[in-house]
């Protein structure tokens, strides 16, 4: 059985692992999103009233209507995510990479504050306990312990998410219908009269819609983690999982009611998430608080490692390290993206200091994922179904009510939000620079005739005045047709060191966007000569091409397709095999170009990711053990006028004398 056939199965274990992994980031949401509602204004029934209706129409409108109905139909091959989504489209508008790039860019901003802003909001709870007690050491300690244990993966920690969230969702149900009894016609909120005057009467009420939208981040992580539940579970447990959320800020409404005309900092407790705790109560609500934004920090981590692996299939990122922990498929870790994530969290948390602070920064990167998903998913329905009447209704209905997100979450740039643009911003420029300097490389890309290299390549394999480079020879081709060849290769065949072999292998990986697609395809160039093999693997397979390859020539060898016993005298009478060795030869921008400032500034950008990036013999798995390396200037426009002038004669007697010696 497959696994997105396992995952799609709607069972009570799966329903448990759906909401431990799921919905960590959104059910931490009611730590911080009424505090940010009421900010410094005091508490009225029209802001109460009002802001709490938002958050349930914003919870119904964008959660459940467009993520979990709409959205999780986009899998690809049980897979969800902004690039999951992006391969299914990228075919019929190749524009769309524009929006992809900006969206997991987002994302990624967006997971450096998200483990800050939970774990500091539920830490701060023990200044309830403990006025003079300083966060900041415990936040920062709690990140650092949590960062370094990415490396050991979640497989053991993983088991137990499932019964803390629930847990965690159950405790939320039941401090909100504790008060909501106490004051029930809060319940006449779910009216959307009241959110539509908040937005309309209430002064600057259009831009608490900043701090209403809060209650929606997670919505694209959920979206990310399809492939390990499966649409059903998520779609069954969020029926739990929103009922606990609303009653619980339902219920932080009704406590708020109860202190009309006061401020937040009037408040018996300033936050109103611990003002519904019972005093005694209040140290084990911390805690399991504490542990839940731990899990929703993981999951958010775990998405962005998840995020970089696809950005990498689909040529958007350089190639990094990627190590799995465990066994487990969907077990990634991705040391440099982690340790990048731990230095954003770890300085959000010491410029800003404080959860309230962080909330400026929080909502407005999301806010742009979540419009380009509804870009992404508008196009697909297009794609799928052939309709622009269902697109343009997707289309208009969400972008209007992102976009009014997005307007009231502008007020939080100068308060923070810039930070958050800022790291979305750096993610852009790695992730365009990639996309596009491969583009300008691949325009100036040359490719010869296979026919014209093959009557070469049996000439020079027979060639006993030339020493043997190798018995085979192995080339990591880039050309999509066996009938073509790069340019390149006949320098470094026969110019640049002649590479006598016995057989010449040349080897393409084509990713493709189905994720866990492991298939190849043999081409006999020439029998006993030159074989082509090309490799489909999904956007999630790691390339082992050394181990791939060797499973081929196995299967081929087993077939009688290939004889791979050396041809040394010595080694052949014992049936030996011969020994390979592959041949990777990597660009570098040659001083004679002469490029256009942005072209140039985008080479160069590239260039210094591939330096600090995987080499591309590790990128394809390779042992370094086997790889010779070649160097090959890349040149995109050499100099057009280059007029060098020659200067002083030789006498026409040496002349005489020097074609004499020719």
């Amino acid at each position: 059985m497959s696994s997105s056939k396992q995952v799609s199965g709607i069972s009570v274990g799966m329903l448990l692992i759906t909401v431990g992994i799921v919905f960590g980031d959104i059910g931490t949401s009611p730590l911080y999103v009424m505090s940010a509602i009421i900010g410094e204004r005091a508490i009225t029934e029209s802001l109460i009233y009002g802001g709490i209706s938002c958050v349930f129409w914003a919870m119904t409108l964008i959660t459940s209507f467009k993520y979990i109905l709409l959205v999780l139909r986009a899998d690809n091959k049980g897979e969800g995510g902004v690039f999951a989504l992006y391969a299914l489209v990228r075919k019929r508008a190749k524009w769309l990479v524009i929006p992809a790039i900006i969206g997991g860019s987002t994302l990624l901003a967006d997971g450096m504050i998200t483990p800050a802003i939970s774990v500091s909001s539920a830490v701060e709870g023990l200044r309830y306990l403990n006025s003079e007690i300083n966060t900041v050491p415990i936040v920062i300690f709690i990140i650092t312990i949590l960062f370094m244990f990415q490396r050991a993966g979640t497989r053991i920690v993983g088991s137990s998410f499932g019964p803390i969230m629930v847990i965690w969702f159950l405790m939320l149900g039941i401090l909100g219908i504790c008060k909501i009894i106490d004051h029930t016609e809060i319940l006449h909120a779910l009216n959307p009269m009241y959110a539509i005057r908040l937005l309309i009467e209430y002064p600057g009420g259009f831009w608490l819609l900043g701090a209403v939208f809060l209650c929606t981040t997670g919505a694209d992580a959920l979206y990310s983690d399809l492939g390990h539940c499966g649409k059903n579970n998520i779609r069954v447990s969020w029926i739990f999982v929103k009922i606990c959320l609303l009653l619980n800020y339902f219920g932080q409404a009704a406590w708020l009611m109860q202190h009309q005309g006061l401020k937040q900092v009037d408040l018996p407790i300033s936050n109103p998430f611990y003002g519904i705790m019972p005093e005694w109560f209040l140290i084990f609500g911390i805690g399991i608080a504490t542990v839940a934004t731990v899990i929703a920090s993981q999951a958010m981590i775990t998405g962005a490692f998840t995020l970089i692996n696809e950005a990498m299939r689909l040529n958007l990122w350089p190639k990094v390290r990627v190590v799995h922990p465990t066994d487990l498929r969907g077990q990634l870790y991705v040391p440099s993206i982690n340790w990048i994530l731990y230095a954003g969290c770890i300085g959000v948390v010491l410029y800003f200091g404080e959860s309230k602070y962080m909330e400026a920064a929080y909502g407005l990167a999301i806010n742009l994922t979540m419009i380009v998903t509804t870009i992404l998913i508008s196009t697909y329905s297009y794609v799928r179904r052939g309709s622009y009447t269902i697109t343009l209704a997707i289309g208009i209905t969400f972008l209007c009510i992102e976009i009014f997100f997005l307007v009231a979450n502008l007020i939080k740039f100068p308060h923070g939000g810039y930070v958050a643009l800022i790291a979305a911003l750096s993610f852009i420029i790695v992730m365009y620079s990639w996309y596009k300097a491969r583009k300008i490389k691949n325009r100036f890309l040359e490719f010869d005739s296979m026919k014209d290299l093959l009557p070469k390549l049996a000439e020079l394999s027979e060639d006993q005045s030339i020493p043997k480079y190798a018995s085979h020879v192995i080339f990591m081709t880039s050309a999509n047709y066996p009938s073509q060849i790069e340019s390149k290769f006949f320098f470094s065949i026969f110019k640049k060191q002649p590479k006598r072999a016995d057989t010449y292998w040349f080897v393409h990986v084509d990713v493709i966007d189905e994720p866990y697609t492991m298939e190849y395809e043999v081409d006999v160039l020439e029998p006993n000569l030159a074989y082509r093999i090309d490799f489909r693997l999904g956007f999630r397979i790691e390339p082992r091409v050394n181990l791939f390859l060797r499973k081929v020539i196995e299967d081929m060898v087993e077939r009688g397709e290939v004889d791979i016993t050396s041809r040394y005298e010595s080694l052949n009478k014992y049936q030996l095999p011969g020994d390979f060795r592959f041949v990777v030869m990597e660009k570098f921008l040659s001083f004679e170009n002469e490029l256009p400032f942005l072209q140039k500034l985008v080479m160069d950008i590239y260039f210094f990711l591939k330096k600090i990036s995987l080499s591309e013999g590790r990128e394809f798995g390779l042992d370094s053990s086997t790889v010779t390396l070649e160097k090959i200037p890349l040149i995109l426009t050499p100099p057009r006028d280059l007029r060098l002038k020659r200067i002083g004669n030789m006498q026409e007697e040496d002349l005489t004398d020097l074609t004499r010696k020719r």
